[in-house]
């Protein structure tokens, strides 16, 4: 009996130690193409000619830096109350469709993600040229970010929704709530983990854009990313560059800590109170 479990130990052991060696390749990329770019941004953000300092963060966080960041903030939250405005109204009629036809219909969301993002967005930029004024405006801009980004606000909805119970929703009906009282008191909680998760997907890196701007926005429009893009390319300064990217970072990281905690706390409630 002894020598039967140990077997089965030693038999686990090197499960695991297999399972380990196919890691190794993902931990190599990770440390080649995460942590040397980040270590080599923290280097140049406090260092200056070879000597630590803290200027170059002073520099970045100065009132017109932070006023670039602040309206980067705004465009990603206007593009994502779009998208949430949008999306939900479609992942739900989605969920609500046989699982063929949802399925056809999600191909014309997923398709055009298949597409490089340049591509998308230039097509935008020849179309708003040729039959509108909007080009080169904050308008356009936006456009082109609600365009880019509404697939990743419904896809995570409607993955919720259709994993809702309809139980859910009979036990309303029977206890005489209408469709519009069923949806907010049932619906809309339980697909709060899908929303949060589509917040989070569609605001970050709508904080982070710059090649919509700049292509769309004619240069007219200045966000954070088309700041740091400036300085890394254009004035080649980079410890400027570094340090804008350190505070946006920080920015990012206590967004995501935030919406981390509300999902967690979704989840938590089950999608929250039905009653």
């Amino acid at each position: 009996m002894k020598q039967t479990k140990t077997k089965k130990v030693n038999i686990a052991k090197g499960m695991l130690i297999r399972r380990s060696v196919f890691a190794y390749p993902y931990v190599v990329w990770m440390a080649i193409f995460i942590l040397a770019p980040m270590l080599l941004i923290l280097y140049y953000a406090f260092t200056s000619d070879g000597g630590a300092t803290v200027e170059n963060i002073v520099q970045a966080a100065s009132w017109d830096n932070l006023r670039v960041l602040a309206d980067s903030v705004r465009f990603a939250l206007y593009t994502t109350i779009l998208c949430l405005l949008l999306g939900f109204p479609v992942a739900y009629l989605l969920s609500q469709m046989k699982k063929t036809t949802a399925a056809l219909l999600s191909v014309f969301f997923i398709v055009p993600m298949w597409m490089n993002f340049l591509l998308r967005t230039y097509a935008w930029k020849v179309l708003l040229s040729a039959f509108t004024k909007m080009l080169y405006t904050e308008s356009a801009v936006l456009l082109g970010m609600v365009y880019n980004f509404l697939p990743f606000m419904i896809l995570p909805i409607y993955t919720t929704l259709i994993k809702l119970d309809k139980s859910y929703i009979e036990a309303a009906a029977d206890l005489g709530a209408n469709p519009t009282k069923t949806f907010l008191k049932v619906v809309l909680p339980l697909s709060m983990p899908g929303i949060i998760s589509g917040i989070t997907m569609v605001f970050i890196p709508s904080t982070t854009t710059f090649a919509i701007s700049q292509l769309l926005g004619g240069g007219k429009t200045m966000l954070y990313g088309d700041l740091i893009y400036m300085k890394f390319i254009t004035e080649q300064s980079w410890n400027t560059g570094s340090a804008l990217s350190i505070i946006l970072l920080v920015f990012v990281l206590v967004s995501m800590t935030f919406m981390k905690k509300a999902e967690r706390k979704t989840s938590d409630e089950g999608g929250g109170r039905l009653w």
